[in-house]
């Protein structure tokens, strides 16, 4: 092989070689960048930092650790490892986090269910004939004016927060009031429809107002009203009551409504 044929594969070699440090450069600084967003998006999360702060430090920690490597030629494959490190930290993280908050919302609602139960069962120490005539006034009360729809009681005491799908305690009246309604009146069927604000997109609220209604339908069906005679459907940020350009408007949005049948069982058209 002549001199200069071996200076020219040499030459070929090194650009080689350099061509493949860049590309693993390259690779290693998105890592980084991708690790450094995963681990600002845990860190300003009030839940995960309460529920997984370990999980925080550590990826918080590894995510150092690449930064300083970065800065060392030749440490992109290092770099790379510790960006993961970060990366899986930070998952770990938000699912810990998310596994914890379904376990209160099911603890919650399992014990606000269990008081509707109890205060259910001492509403039951009234006569029925007293129970049916309070609670006809107090169901005529708080209905609207018949609509082509039926009667339609509107659950103006029930917000939900924004993006939520639970009922809140002020609730529990109104529903207990509807329980004994419908358990003195075997006949009646009720349409459940929710509703949302104008907050989020249209699919999205789509599937939060229809998620509200069926938080109410079920709440019926554990205190013990039959699933049959209940219909659900969820309507998004449509008819609004309220404009949505201020708070107040958006929280009076954020509602359910009860459009009960006749007293043969017949409803009303759906909107």
């Amino acid at each position: 092989m002549s001199l200069t044929h071996r200076a020219f594969m040499g030459v070929l070699v090194a650009g080689c070689v350099s061509l493949t440090g860049c590309a693993g450069h390259h690779n290693s600084e998105l890592a980084l960048q991708q690790a450094s967003t995963d681990f600002q998006t845990v860190k300003e999360d009030t839940n995960v930092l309460r529920i997984a702060p370990k999980d925080v430090i550590r990826a918080g920690e590894s995510l150092a650790r690449a930064d300083r490597l970065s800065s060392f030629w030749g440490s992109g494959e290092d770099v790379a490892h510790y960006a993961y490190l970060s990366q899986r930290y930070s998952e770990i993280a938000r699912e810990h986090t998310q596994q914890v908050l379904n376990e209160e919302r099911g603890a919650k609602l399992e014990l606000e269910r269990q008081r509707l139960q109890l205060a259910l069962r001492e509403a039951k120490l009234l006569s029925v004939q007293q129970q049916g005539q309070w609670l006809e006034e107090q169901i005529i009360s708080l209905a609207t004016t018949q609509t082509d729809r039926g009667l339609v009681m509107t659950l103006g005491d029930v917000l939900f927060d924004t993006g939520e799908a639970d009922l809140k305690n002020s609730a529990n009246r109104t529903v207990l009031k509807l329980v004994r309604f419908l358990q003195l009146n075997p006949k009646r069927i009720v349409r459940i429809e929710g509703y949302t604000d104008s907050t989020g997109g249209k699919e999205d609220n789509l599937k939060l107002s229809r998620d509200r209604a069926q938080a109410v339908a079920d709440v019926l069906v554990d205190l013990g009203i039959d699933e049959k005679r209940i219909q659900v459907e969820g309507y998004g940020d449509q008819y609004p009551v309220d404009v949505n350009a201020t708070e107040r408007g958006r929280a009076q949005n954020r509602r359910v409504e009860i459009v009960f049948s006749d007293e043969k069982g017949q409803l009303g058209a759906a909107r």
